[in-house]
């Protein structure tokens, strides 16, 4: 079995709703999402031959969803009130609007699901909410 791995790195806050801690206050995380993929043959033939996949490819696609997601507040629907929302806007702050809890666990899948749409098929994500905190999300 082989296995290729990458990593991209992004800042952003987060709070979570609902949530009886510290983590219900807006507080920001160095995320870093790391992607593993697994194949047991390498391609064949052409210019990526003797490679599970290009990791050309593999990083820029993990880089784009990593930079997508880079300094903002990223907060789940609902959980804002309109005038809350209508003000920081009015600010100018980047907002990003997720459907789900924002959690390291959540975003494992989520950016597994963003690959996938790529036609990449992760073997497992795995987002570090701190150099020691992680979620991992297997398939």
């Amino acid at each position: 079995m082989y296995y290729l791995k990458t990593s991209a790195a992004f800042d952003s806050a987060h709070f979570l709703a609902g949530y009886n801690g510290k983590c219900a206050n807006i507080h920001g995380h160095r995320w870093t999402v790391e992607v593993k993929i697994k194949g047991e043959e390498l391609q064949q033939s052409g210019e990526k031959r003797g490679m599970l996949i290009d990791f050309g490819d593999l990083k820029k696609a993990v880089r784009a969803i990593a930079d997508s997601f880079d300094h903002a507040l990223i907060y789940e629907s609902g959980s804002l009130k309109a005038a809350t929302l209508a003000a920081l806007n009015d600010e100018g702050f980047r907002l990003i609007e997720v459907s789900f809890r924002p959690t390291a666990e959540n975003f494992a899948k989520h950016f597994y699901e963003l690959l996938l749409k790529q036609g990449i098929s992760a073997a497992s994500v795995t987002v570090y909410e701190t150099p020691d905190n992680c979620a991992v999300y297997e398939v």
